[in-house]
């Protein structure tokens, strides 16, 4: 069997983040950080809302997560104790409340190559990584001492408040809706996260897309494409250009953007530049800025001022997206997937020679699926730095799109569980550099194996999936084809609480539609009792006296669906996803 990677961070003998306790650092050692960031669920739980801050009932109340996490762990835990991280400062790190904030977010350790907190990377947020090693010692190995030091490791709870501030943006102010459940007191009602901007990298470094604003209505889940237009040509380094010197090669991207997303994905379409104004892209207007609103010359980087140019959006993804008459806009198999990820944020590098190609300049499509489960509107922000390859050897693909599987799970019928499974065969010379899965919510268990029968992928959290780097790669060399197949499987639940019973709250409803999935194909046909007589058959929408609990009792109501197949996260989803290259390009 290939030998996975890890990716190893080596530390020196002391951190910043000085551990709290004798401070005592303990034997060098090394940080083995796996080559995903640590999985959890993203999205908000199921139950309420704590009660406001006040409330009577309120044992206690915090007015942000960041206020619950510096008194539920920093506090509680010690560490802003006098001789550790309050007064002394040990290791050059004061916890106290009126300055922990500003000594942690986005700050340089003293030893380590490594920000205390970094927004949207745990893997690289320091203090993330001694909380961890102390909570996690199977997946984390940090060099010296642990937090905290001498004394009972973070729950498994509390380094989940940690690691989802930390991906949330690590917000000084507001609460994050995914924390919620980890906080035993009350809090306002969320609002939605605007993440610091990423910076772009030095010129000689990579290149930056900034996506243009959109607006995430309040309440809503959304889907949608939309196009913009770049010009890197003066940007890049001629040593990055192919031999054409129509392409930039870059080694891999960091993408940052508002927590709020389930998915971004960056395509190239191909569409030559000098379509840009086809009649399929609606009218580009400024997307943000002082001249949001107003009509706006794509090509004229200066047009939208301090904004950006887009075209007219589109409800859905971008597969039949742009001009009618160019083949790439319409068929999903041509579009290249250029960049995004299937979570919120990501770093992610190819490996060691390894490189893809964009244009230098011309349409890129936006498509992004985000949630937004507070009361209020907000405009979506996000950036992708690219960064430039020095070693050109291998190119670097997208694994293909195994339409066999994307819609497997749909018609589970409701309060059911179901597991689907199916292969994918690589070419003779593939390296896989890369592998993670995309699906909904429904999947619960996904699972992947070598043609030897050991399995080298697992995942348990939809939108918030492993991403698993290969270093060195998984090599398929094999005349046999079975030599060079990947199973892979997923347990799909619809409606199976814990205990086997129907659970009304988790399964397929047509009464919670969402709005994308409503205009693409409509709301599903109801098969099954919601309520009353829960998972009893019923014949459709309006057959509720089918479900009463009793006759007559008018506590019925047909509203539970199969899985269905579509966009949104109540639909079905079932990928293998990655990143591959081969060895002889022909």
């Amino acid at each position: 069997m290939t030998e996975l990677s890890t990716r190893i961070v080596t530390l020196c003998l002391a951190a910043t983040v000085a551990a709290c306790g004798d401070g005592s650092t303990g034997p060098s050692a090394t940080t083995t950080v796996p080559g995903s960031e640590p999985t959890a669920p993203v999205d908000p739980p199921a139950e309420p809302a704590p009660n406001e801050p006040g409330d009577p009932e309120c044992a206690e109340s915090f007015d942000s997560t960041f206020e619950a996490i510096q008194s539920i762990v920093f506090e509680r835990r010690g560490c802003t104790a006098q001789v550790c991280h309050g007064g002394a400062a040990a290791g050059g790190l004061d916890l106290s409340a009126d300055v922990a904030y500003a000594s942690l977010y986005d700050q340089p350790g003293q030893i380590a190559d490594m920000p205390l907190v970094q927004p949207g990377r745990t893997n690289n947020s320091l203090l993330f990584l001694k909380l961890a090693a102390a909570t996690q010692p199977d997946r984390f190995d940090v060099a010296g001492a642990t937090m905290p030091n001498g004394q009972e490791p973070l729950s498994e709870d509390e380094l989940e408040l940690i690691r989802l501030w930390i991906y949330s943006g690590a917000p000084e102010d507001g609460v994050i809706q995914s924390t919620i459940a980890l906080i035993d007191a009350c809090l306002p009602d969320p609002s939605p996260i605007t993440i610091e901007p990423l910076p772009p990298p030095a010129p000689d470094e990579g290149v930056q897309f900034v996506m243009p604003q959109f607006t995430l209505e309040a309440s809503s889940e959304t889907e949608i494409c939309f196009a913009s237009y770049y010009d890197f040509t003066d940007e890049v380094p001629d040593r990055y250009k192919d031999p054409t010197g129509t392409m930039f090669r870059y080694k891999g991207f960091d993408m940052r953007q508002d927590p709020q997303s389930h998915h971004l994905i960056l395509f190239a379409p191909g569409v030559p530049p000098d379509r840009v104004h086809d009649p399929a892209y609606g009218e580009w207007t400024c997307a943000s800025g002082a001249r949001a609103g107003e009509t706006c010359e794509p090509t004229d980087s200066t047009s939208c001022g301090d904004g950006i140019c887009a075209s007219a959006l589109q409800v859905g993804t971008c597969f039949g997206y742009g001009p009618s008459d160019f083949s790439a806009s319409v068929d999903p198999v041509d579009v290249q997937g250029i960049g995004g990820a299937q979570r919120a944020q990501l770093y992610t590098e190819f490996g060691d020679g390894v490189y893809a190609e964009i244009p230098l300049r011309g349409l890129i499509y936006w498509n992004s699926h985000a949630f937004n489960l507070t009361p209020e509107d907000h405009r979506m922000n996000a950036r992708l730095n690219y960064l430039f390859a020095d070693e050109q050897d291998h190119v670097s693909i997208p694994i293909p799109v195994h339409f066999g599987s994307l819609y497997q799970a749909a018609g589970t019928p409701p309060f059911t569980e179901a597991r689907y499974c199916n292969s994918m065969t690589f070419e003779r010379g593939t390296r896989i550099t890369e592998i993670t899965q995309h699906t909904h919510r429904f999947g619960k268990h996904f699972e992947a194996w070598l043609p030897d029968g050991s399995k080298f992928y697992e995942n348990l959290v939809y939108n918030d999936p492993v991403v698993l780097r290969l270093d060195p790669p998984l090599a398929f060399d094999s005349e046999d084809p079975a030599e060079r197949t990947i199973e892979f499987c997923g347990l799909f639940n619809n409606g199976v609480a814990d205990d086997g019973s129907p659970d009304p709250e988790t399964v397929t409803r047509s009464s919670r539609t969402p709005e994308n999935q409503l205009r693409s194909s409509g709301a599903c046909e109801p098969v099954a009792c919601a309520e009353g007589d829960v998972g009893a058959p019923c014949r459709g929408v309006g057959d509720d006296a089918t479900c009463d609990s009793s006759p007559g009792a008018g506590d019925g109501f047909c509203d539970a669906c199969a899985i269905q197949a579509g966009v949104s996260t109540e639909n079905s989803m079932f990928l293998l996803l990655g990143r591959v290259y081969l060895t002889d390009p022909d």
